[in-house]
């Protein structure tokens, strides 16, 4: 059985608009320099921390920096949302063919069952992985760590994700990964990285993912 393992945002739903706001108010309420929407897209993808720290969020400022975050995505951010046209189709033929499908993503995880919930996609998935509250889970890579132990370790599996950071991630826990360009990466960067190939649409990741299972399974 090939083990399917979705990044969320920019992958399965486009939660930039949420995401991209929330971070423009926690900037706002430091006094840091608020670049426009197009310039906050590295805001998407990356563990909050490390998004904070990119637009010059000190160490000083950090925990309130989360905290201003969270609040904001929870009182609107988490509404601002659409699930990429399609998706819910894959997913339910992914599902029939007989795939086991799973979300490793660095948002936290109590967001991304809600999040996937709203959606009407959380019951595609037997299990939603995210990061935790408290920091102990945050990378990634540490993310993938987490949810490899509930998996076979001699199934094969696949990352699928929009930026470079599904990639090295999937890198450093030793999984073979692909690219979709709906999201908000760049997709030559992450081919640089070591993605197996950048998909165009739906029916595109399709057809990679039953090459990949006819190659491994």
């Amino acid at each position: 059985m090939l083990h399917l393992l979705f990044d969320l945002d920019g992958t399965l739903t486009d939660t930039g608009d949420g995401i991209i706001h929330c971070g423009q108010d926690t900037l706002a309420h430091f006094g840091l320099p608020v670049p426009d929407y197009r310039d906050m897209h590295p805001m998407v993808g990356p563990p909050l921390r490390d998004s904070l720290t990119y637009f010059g969020v000190s160490d000083d400022q950090m925990a309130e920096a989360i905290e201003v975050y969270r609040q904001a995505y929870l009182g609107y951010g988490q509404y601002e949302h659409t699930p990429y046209p399609g998706i819910a189709d894959l997913l339910l033929q992914l599902k029939q063919e007989g795939y086991g499908l799973y979300v490793a993503t660095s948002k936290p995880e109590v967001m991304a069952v809600k999040t996937l919930t709203e959606m009407g996609i959380a019951p595609y998935f037997t299990v939603i992985c995210g990061s935790t509250m408290d920091g102990s889970r945050t990378t990634k890579a540490e993310v993938l760590r987490h949810l490899l132990r509930s998996l076979p370790a001699h199934e094969p599996k696949l990352m699928i994700g929009d930026t470079i950071y599904d990639i090295e991630g999937a890198n450093e826990v030793g999984l073979p990964s692909v690219g979709v360009a709906w999201g908000y990466g760049d997709g030559a960067q992450m081919k640089a990285a070591g993605a197996l190939d950048m998909v165009a649409d739906m029916a595109d990741l399709h057809r990679f993912v039953q090459r990949f299972a006819d190659a491994h399974c």
